[in-house]
């Protein structure tokens, strides 16, 4: 090869990695943003990203001032698996989508699944390009529908880096997982100066479509980071309990520790008061490897609980009610959220723990109004179509409807454990004695004596796990300290479980 040669394909590698040039990067550096390359090399480990399609350019007049399309894509090793990745460039046309910018990115999505390995989108883009009008509609149809195509076939996370408005919100809402950064994320079909000239509303980027409005009150996000350095790091730890897809398992790790040591702290969480609030988080870290737990959708629906976590080194998913908020009652959007867990968790082969405590379903004219039955269903069927590894753990209560829909033995539980503080019936005490005991009650001349006489024999009678395991429905009442020891038998002994379900084109999951 001449000096020439090769003096030509270095001048245009070096034009090609400034993107859109040293004022464009210090501008998005000011706004105490990464640029794309930048994200990337701190995605991946060190030395090992590999960029495809660097030559790649716009065919519109405005996209070919410059050297490249305004997204950078590759695969790189994260803790030594492959994984590939695409990273929008804001330096170049805004990180606007066009034809050839989506054509990389369907390129990198196809090559990630050949492979059968993870992809992440870092996202921060000002939308479509307006200057290639339908190309880049049909560039977003055509990333949208290789979400749908490669969805639970491997795992697609997507970082929301800056702004991300009308269609594009749809692609990493397609994602299995999106990440959200305090005060440079935003996503939003309709931007605020939109949303004034039709409605006269005026509201900003960060009240409209923020961090953490969609992780805590519209739960369109998974994850809040305060940075986009830990949101990064983040990523690469979420990946660490995921397999590469759907045909693999999650890597194992070396466990510390006796596994078959008694957990006494264990014995003494639960309140012996039926009606007094606790923290499942404290049951949760005695139970996980070293305190491991990644929280999933932790701002949203706090009533319960999900998130991964390693146990005897392998990842489990984790749902859990959760006594301290709402106490532990299970409604609209708590249901949402653990059935979009589970069918994640079952789509990648990850084990199911499901931690009861639960007095029942949300009463209420907005819950029954708004549609709790067709929300609740999904987490039902989400337990149900689930074939992976599930054990659940009756803590506490475990009253009517939600106690089954919590994974109990009739939805498939392969496995269910009673603490001897579990109470499993219709539904509490109190509203079990007025109801069934009404007309003696009525006619009792001490209504209040004969009424906790009768609350007394409920309790001794329902009160307790012993029925239910009577009839099979709890395969064992155990000692709260032996707890881990047991799930950790549970799913060594569940390791080879395979289940089918009849066939069919697809479920008609109640959407």
């Amino acid at each position: 090869m001449s000096e020439d040669k090769r003096q030509q394909l270095l001048e245009k590698r070096q034009k090609i990695e400034l993107g859109g040039g040293l004022k464009r990067i210090e501008t998005q550096h000011a706004k105490g943003k990464l640029t794309a390359r930048e994200r990337l090399y701190l995605l991946f480990d060190e030395g090992t990203f590999v960029e495809m399609d660097a030559f790649v350019r716009a065919r519109h007049s405005d996209g070919r001032k410059y050297q490249a399309e305004s997204v950078v894509t590759g695969y790189g090793q994260i803790y030594g698996r492959i994984v590939y990745a695409h990273s929008q460039d804001f330096t170049i046309t805004g990180g606007s989508l066009g034809e050839m910018h989506s054509a990389k990115i369907c390129s990198a999505m196809d090559a990630a699944a050949k492979i059968g390995a993870p992809i992440v989108g870092l996202n921060d883009s000002g939308g479509a390009r307006i200057q290639e009008a339908v190309d880049a509609l049909n560039g977003y149809g055509n990333i949208f529908y290789k979400h749908a195509s490669y969805s639970g076939v491997i795992p697609q996370i997507t970082a929301i880096l800056g702004p991300c408005a009308g269609g594009a919100v749809y692609s990493p809402a397609l994602t299995d997982f999106i990440f959200m950064v305090d005060g440079t994320s935003q996503m939003f079909i309709t931007g605020p100066q939109v949303i004034k000239t039709v409605t006269g509303e005026e509201i900003s980027a960060e009240d409209l479509g923020g961090a953490m409005l969609h992780n805590s009150i519209s739960g369109n996000a998974h994850f809040y980071m305060p940075s986009e350095q830990e949101c990064i790091n983040s990523i690469r730890e979420l990946l660490q309990y995921l397999p590469p897809n759907n045909l693999a398992r999650a890597p194992r790790f070396e466990v510390s520790g006796d596994i078959n040591a008694r957990v006494e702290a264990l014995n003494d969480i639960v309140p012996v008061n039926p009606n007094k609030a606790y923290d499942m988080m404290e049951i949760i870290y005695q139970l996980v490897d070293d305190q491991t737990f990644i929280p999933y959708m932790d701002f949203y629906a706090c009533n319960i609980l999900t998130g991964f976590c390693r146990i005897n080194g392998a990842s489990v998913g984790i749902v859990a009610n959760q006594p301290n908020v709402m106490a532990g009652c299970l409604d609209m959007n708590a249901s949402d959220k653990a059935a979009r867990f589970i069918r994640t968790c079952d789509a990648f082969n990850i084990p199911l723990l499901t931690l009861v405590d639960v007095p029942g379903f949300l009463p209420g004219t907005s819950q029954e109004h708004n549609g709790i039955i067709r929300h609740g269903a999904k987490m039902l069927y989400a337990f149900s179509e689930a074939t992976v590894p599930k054990v659940s753990i009756i803590v506490r209560k475990a009253y009517g409807g939600a106690y089954i829909a919590m994974c109990s033995k009739s939805l498939g539980a392969d496995l269910v454990f009673a603490w001897p503080s579990a109470e499993v019936a219709v539904m509490g005490p109190e509203g079990a004695v007025n109801i069934v005991y009404k007309h003696e009650i009525a006619e009792a001349e001490d209504k209040e004596a004969v009424r906790a006489k009768l609350l007394s024999e409920y309790r001794l009678k329902f009160g307790s796990p012993y029925q239910a395991a009577e009839r099979g429905y709890i395969d064992d009442v155990i000692e709260p300290a032996i707890t881990r020891l047991r799930i950790i038998d549970a799913f060594n002994m569940l390791e080879g479980k395979s289940q089918q379900h009849p066939r069919k084109k697809h479920c008609n999951l109640p959407l």
